[in-house]
């Protein structure tokens, strides 16, 4: 039997949070502190000291030694630097532990070593992180000892956002700016703050560690660029929401254990469609907090499974053949008080702010839906979108029966007047209770569906930070809400206005509702009718962040300059080129070190077979021949394939700007790729599973 886990006593315990804060800070410091966390009013240096003092005293009771400012660059994943508390010798060579506002408020990275996409030259180094006091500090323990780590913004010498944080603040605030707007035009004065909410669904692989050590796809790239499938995968649906592995369990309990000390919320787990593939859904949490979770997450994730002689696998796509791995963004609005403003209510038609942020949202979507699929953008993510278990590349709003009949009452007649109720579900066993339904289904092929209070966008890529989709989303309704809210402020008869608005948005942008299903390939078409946008890669999406409408939005609400777009899309096209170019290169490297070797002797193993068979006398060995011309028919393709993809990356054109290079890899370096690894697919299906050099698909995912 485990041991029994007290989660109430443990959860947050290593965390910086409210209670602790209270209970510490003197109380003056703690409403100052309370006043910039809730209104951002400006923290001065002498109340960041007797904060940065009580946190090193608490921290160092929690057993750290070192303190960090933890940011989240646009590398895809967390940076930290490490530095103790200790200051300098004393004249009796005794130390003191010390830790200033100065050090909490500020710290100084190199930021000519993180991506910029042309912000910063190499010899331009100084950046800054500074504190982001919204997100709490905690303590994280691991092989290091304990570190205070310190939530913090990354920016550069100038000002510009080299990270994901900064400009995900910006948006909270422009969101909660417009939105607070819009409510007190509908009589609302008590809410003070509106706040985008959001729970991140994780899914992710475990595979043995032993195994994934032996393939080199899986260590460079984080997904296998060969393998044959299995003769079962996951055509049975029986592992998902399976019972779970003991194995797996063990690792689960440990995973949640460490994610309640860290005060993030791990609440549901189960196997997912894919063998070896789970899932881990956190309660909602303000989106920055939302965020940084996410990222704590993936972090305790991998490092557990290390522990258990496991590895685990974010990459959307590691498997062909078998569904990938998204993270599910569900984003929502609510008040300071309470109030969801995407509750529809009992009876949505008569819900009329309900029903005009709605289709503010639409239109929201509508306008820029190439932005939002932008915000999905991941090599990862081209192998996943589209591929008949994730959402579509193209963008449309599942609003279900319910609202999408009440949406029609308000195109054609202008008004109104009922809602689908749900109904009664009856099972027809009699000692099964009888319970009403939702009004409306659910739909999984949807990559932004309406699930009753929130939205879920499911394009987000399983390793991918979650504050690229919510900057877009929180801007674009913040720009709907804007533009609400001036005209209204400016009607004559408030009543109307609402009403013509909300028809007007509602015809105009009925286009993006799609209620159907995402994955029939008459959708696709029917969407170009439409007019809808349908970017199937990365390198497509990446323009969308610097039209003049993207360029405009972001401007206007100082959530991006026009610079920050530009560097950020050539970051982009940087990161799409080099990810293509170390799969390439790996690709060359296994075929040429394991494949081509393992095959030839297999060929000469076979050879010699027919050779000292046919020497015994008359014995048919057409079996033998035909297996072996099979194998050096492949074995011809696969080195004509590889050195096709050789000279090829050779030829990416390095000097070139980095939006020509990620053209090239995609149209060029991909297919090779493919070709590659269609004969290596074939030969692992003919060759002695004891010369095939590293583990199979089924060895993979069924043997953990």
């Amino acid at each position: 039997m485990s041991e029994y886990v007290d989660v109430v006593e443990i959860f947050g315990c290593d965390v910086f949070n409210d209670s602790v804060m209270q209970a510490r800070l003197p109380k003056k410091i703690y409403k100052e502190l309370k006043k910039t966390i809730e209104e951002g009013k400006e923290l001065s240096l002498e109340t960041a000291d007797v904060i940065a003092h009580e946190m090193k005293e608490w921290a160092i009771e929690k057993g750290a030694t070192h303190y960090s400012h933890w940011f989240q660059p646009l590398t895809g994943v967390t940076a930290e630097k490490h530095d103790a508390f200790i200051s300098a010798p004393m004249d009796n060579g005794k130390v003191l532990m010390s830790f200033s506002g100065k050090e909490l408020i500020k710290g100084e990275p190199d930021a000519s070593s993180f991506p910029s996409g042309g912000l910063r030259a190499t010899f331009e180094a100084r950046g800054y992180t500074t504190w982001d006091c919204t997100s709490p500090a905690f303590v994280r323990h691991d092989a290091a000892g304990g570190t205070l780590c310190i939530p913090t913004a990354f920016c550069s010498y100038t000002g510009e956002a080299l990270d994901q944080k900064t400009p995900l603040l910006r948006s909270m605030e422009a969101v909660n700016r417009e939105a607070l707007r819009l409510l007190r035009l509908f009589g609302n004065t008590t809410s003070k703050k509106v706040t985008p909410s959001v729970g991140a669904e994780q899914e992710y692989f475990l595979i043995d560690r032993e195994k994934w050590l032996q393939r080199k796809d899986l260590i460079y790239t984080g997904r296998t660029l060969f393998g044959a499938m299995p003769p079962k995968g996951q055509e049975m649906d029986d592992h998902y929401f399976g019972t779970i592995r003991q194995r797996v369990s063990a690792y689960m309990k440990e995973v949640n254990e460490e994610c309640w000390r860290l005060g993030v919320t791990a609440k549901t787990q189960h196997n997912e469609v894919a063998p070896a593939q789970h899932e881990l859904a956190p309660i909602f949490a303000p989106v920055n907090i939302a965020a940084d979770q996410n990222q704590m997450m993936m972090r305790i994730l991998k490092k557990v499974a290390t522990r258990h002689g496991m590895r685990c696998i974010l990459h959307e796509k590691p498997f062909a053949g078998l569904n990938g791995s998204g993270k599910h963004n569900n984003w929502s609005l609510t008040t300071d008080d309470g109030i969801n403003l995407l509750d529809p209510g009992k009876n949505p038609h008569e819900n009329i702010q309900f029903l005009l942020i709605l289709t503010c949202i639409l239109k929201a979507v509508d306008e820029h839906a190439d932005l939002l699929r932008e915000s999905a953008a991941d090599v990862g993510n081209d192998q996943r979108l589209g591929g008949q278990e994730a959402p579509p590349a193209v963008i449309s709003v599942f609003l279900g029966e319910q609202l999408e009949d009440v949406l029609e009452q308000l195109i054609s007649t202008g008004t109104a007047t009922r809602s689908i109720e749900g109904s009664k579900l009856e099972t027809g066993v009699k000692t099964l209770p009888d319970f009403m339904k939702d009004a409306t289904d659910r739909n999984r092929t949807s990559p932004f569906a309406f699930t009753g209070n929130k939205f879920e966008f499911r394009m987000v890529g399983s390793k991918d930070s979650i504050s690229a989709c919510n900057v877009v989303l929180n801007t674009i309704a913040a720009e709907v809400f804007r533009e609400v809210s001036d005209r209204l402020e400016k009607a004559e008869d408030f009543d109307l206005e609402v009403h013509n608005i909300i028809k007007e948005f509602a015809t105009k942008h009925q286009r993006i509702v799609f209620n159907g299903n995402g994955y029939a390939p008459e959708w696709e078409e029917e969407a170009r009718r439409r007019g809808l946008p349908n970017l199937p890669s990365m390198v497509d999406a990446i323009p969308a962040l610097t039209t003049e409408k993207s360029v405009k939005l972001f401007e206007s609400f100082g959530v991006f300059t026009r610079a920050e777009l530009e560097s950020r899309a050539e970051i982009q096209y940087e990161i799409y080129a080099k990810a293509i170019n170390i799969e390439a290169k790996t690709m060359i490297d296994i075929a040429t070190k394991q494949i081509i070797p393992a095959v030839i002797r297999y060929t000469t193993v076979l050879a010699d077979s027919i050779n000292t068979v046919k020497a015994v006398g008359e014995i048919d060995v057409s079996v033998q021949m035909d297996l072996l011309k099979k194998t050096s028919k492949l074995l011809k393709q696969v080195n004509s394939a590889m050195s096709k993809l050789s000279k090829l990356v050779d030829q990416i054109p390095q000097q070139e700007e980095g939006r020509k290079r990620a053209r090239f890899c995609r149209d060029k370096v991909v297919p090779a790729m493919e070709a590659l690894r269609t004969p290596v697919d074939e030969l692992e299906m003919l060759v002695d599973k004891e010369m095939w050099p590293m583990p199979s698909y089924g060895d993979l995912i069924f043997e953990v």
